[in-house]
């Protein structure tokens, strides 16, 4: 069972950066890979980035590339997504989520989920 809680949205101007932190709760010495998505409104939910759970491993949306970094500190239990060069087109609702094992893009593959947290860019 991983319990997980993001902080850190809220409203930016358009070219400013933002940073999301997910903490999780997890049973001690689980392993575990976390991926980041987002659901704009009226639209599906879709891939951000993932990080494998060494931090060694990270992917990414072609849509993010370049301006969104995906890292952790298992110290901390804490995956964070920095977010800089923000668009108007990167509102969303955002959300963490997390599996046992290799990170995958396909959200139908996690298995634990957070609340999401909201992340509106103005024009």
């Amino acid at each position: 069972q991983v319990l997980l809680v993001e902080s850190g949205g809220g409203l930016v101007q358009a070219g400013g950066s933002l940073r999301l932190s997910c903490a999780a709760s997890a049973s001690t010495g689980s392993r575990y890979a976390v991926g980041w998505f987002r659901q704009a409104p009226g639209k599906g939910r879709e891939f951000v980035a993932a990080i494998s759970w060494s931090g060694g491993n990270t992917y990414y949306a072609d849509s993010v590339k370049g301006r969104f970094t995906i890292s952790r500190d298992n110290a901390k239990n804490t995956v964070y997504l920095q977010m800089n060069s923000l668009k108007p087109e990167d509102t969303a609702v955002y959300y963490c989520a997390a599996r046992p094992t290799l990170p995958t893009m396909d959200q139908r593959y996690y298995d634990y989920w957070g609340q999401g947290t909201q992340v509106t860019v103005s024009s």
